[in-house]
């Protein structure tokens, strides 16, 4: 269930919970887990804006983007961390209306640590996050069965 932080200056979006809704939409897609409540309710968008200034790089320009992506660890091979690179620049150039934008997004991948990753009040490891997706999953297929 992964957290992405776009961080901005005021005004680069004009619709911040549907980009954050994209970007939450993408990566799931992109990690392939099964579509059940557990996955599309705990992955999630943060669109931070920032004040005028108070983004720069060394020669004081702050027409940037900065996405950061925290997921458990392992969730994404190198086929899927290019996937999410490439596909969230163009979300946020197509999001922004700046297609120059996409040379200025800066992606950051993060993998929490094995047992680094909570919900529902509990730091899940990976193997613990598995059998909860398989109970939901299991308890589904039964509800469906009872329709």
């Amino acid at each position: 269930m992964p957290m992405i932080d776009v961080y901005a200056t005021i005004g680069t979006f004009a619709d911040k919970h549907e980009l954050a809704k994209e970007l939450a939409d993408t990566l799931k897609t992109i990690e392939g887990v099964p579509n059940i409540p557990m996955f599309r309710q705990n992955t999630a968008g943060f669109v931070h804006e920032l004040p005028e200034g108070d983004i720069s790089n060394v020669e004081g320009e702050s027409n940037y983007v900065r996405v950061q992506v925290l997921t458990n660890a392992g969730a994404l091979g190198r086929d899927k961390q290019l996937a999410v690179v490439e596909q969230f620049t163009d979300i946020i150039a197509k999001a922004a209306g700046d297609e120059t934008l996409k040379t200025r997004t800066w992606v950051l991948l993060t993998e929490a640590v094995e047992g680094g990753w909570g919900l529902s009040g509990h730091a899940n490891t990976n193997e613990e996050l598995i059998a909860a997706a398989r109970k939901q999953i299991g308890e589904l297929q039964a509800k469906a069965a009872e329709d």
